[in-house]
């Protein structure tokens, strides 16, 4: 403990010989649960973005034709009959 507490550059508060796990987890639990909310609202602004990305897919897609139309041609039997009239 006292290790982490150096690598993290804590110092005791006035009074105290060392660093009390208290004052260094309370420290701790403020940064953990900061950041949790900061992960968590930049977690739901991602999904936001690529919710919008794949609905604008979907629209291109919708825009597109899923099938080509092509006219018909005059080369069937039913042509050659009529035409021979």
């Amino acid at each position: 403990f006292l290790e982490t507490a150096a690598y993290f550059c804590m110092k005791p508060k006035m009074g105290e010989k060392e660093v009390s796990p208290h004052s260094f987890f309370s420290i701790w639990h403020e940064f953990s649960s900061d950041f949790k909310d900061f992960w968590k609202k930049e977690n739901k602004l991602i999904l936001q973005e690529r919710v919008k990305e794949a609905e604008e897919v979907c629209r291109q897609k919708k825009g597109k034709s899923l099938y080509n139309i092509r006219p018909k041609h005059d080369s069937g039997i039913v042509s050659k009959n009529c035409s021979d009239t």
